[in-house]
């Protein structure tokens, strides 16, 4: 059986899925010396088994694995109704994706899923690090400052990272989640692509703003009567886009 490290004390717990053992050695030395607790697996069934055990505080996974890649481990994880892969409900575990293709739709598949940030292989263990850090700053900082927020007959609470709708949960992914919860919480107010880019995606500068786009009408079909005549998400041509609240 597998397990993850014991702690007496809160630190952040990283799960680095790899099937190369060498590049999960070089990134536990670095992410420990950063004062991590780090748990490893070479597969995505390990690393499932893991998650089900004890949810991390946010995992490193490579793209290349063997049976199942980093791309359909991501949606597993951002799908907590899949019934051949049942999890916990903490689904909205960061997660950072190790890639050695450097083609940019490769790159927008992996955000598309749900996965908060990328490094390329080969990457500085540094880097990689750093990164870690800046996207557990970020998940934390919502969390702390948010609080929960409704419309019409809507309820978003960010602790729970839940939306109903007349107390009928309504499935979200993370990144659906996290852009609902940001355009709500700035009602009437016009972002562009390049703004909601940089307050959802760590690495926003290689993101395409098409990826906006279509998370945009994936949440008009989640909240939206007509999603073709929105009524909350609203359209504002040539600029981007804006939550509408009366």
């Amino acid at each position: 059986m597998v397990t993850y490290p014991s702690s007496a004390h809160a630190r952040p717990l990283i799960l680095v899925v790899d099937d190369e053992r060498r590049v999960r050695e070089v990134m536990r030395n670095y992410l420990e010396r950063a004062d991590f607790r780090v748990a490893d697996a070479e597969s995505g069934r390990q690393a499932l088994a893991l998650i089900r055990q004890t949810p991390p505080d946010l995992i490193v996974l490579d793209v290349m694995l063997p049976e199942i890649d980093g791309f359909a481990m991501t949606q597993i994880l951002r799908d907590p109704h899949d019934p051949a892969h049942p999890l916990v409900e903490r689904t909205h575990i960061p997660i950072i994706l190790l890639t050695a293709r450097r083609d940019e739709i490769d790159r927008v598949w992996g955000l598309e899923l749900g996965a908060d940030d990328y490094v390329v292989k080969p990457f500085s263990p540094r880097e990689l690090v750093a990164r870690v850090k800046a996207v557990l700053r970020r998940t934390a900082s919502a969390s702390a400052t948010a609080a929960p927020l409704s419309f019409a007959d809507f309820q978003i609470n960010p602790l729970s990272r839940t939306l109903t709708q007349r107390g009928q949960s309504i499935a979200l992914t993370k990144i659906d989640f996290d852009l609902l919860f940001f355009l709500v919480s700035h009602p009437n107010q016009v972002f562009t692509h390049e703004q909601i880019l940089a307050a959802i995606w760590a690495n926003a500068s290689d993101v395409d703003r098409s990826v906006v786009t279509s998370h945009i009408y994936r949440l008009r079909e989640k909240i939206e009567a007509d999603p073709e005549h929105p009524v909350f998400l609203q359209t504002v041509w040539g600029v981007g886009y804006k939550f509408e609240m009366d």
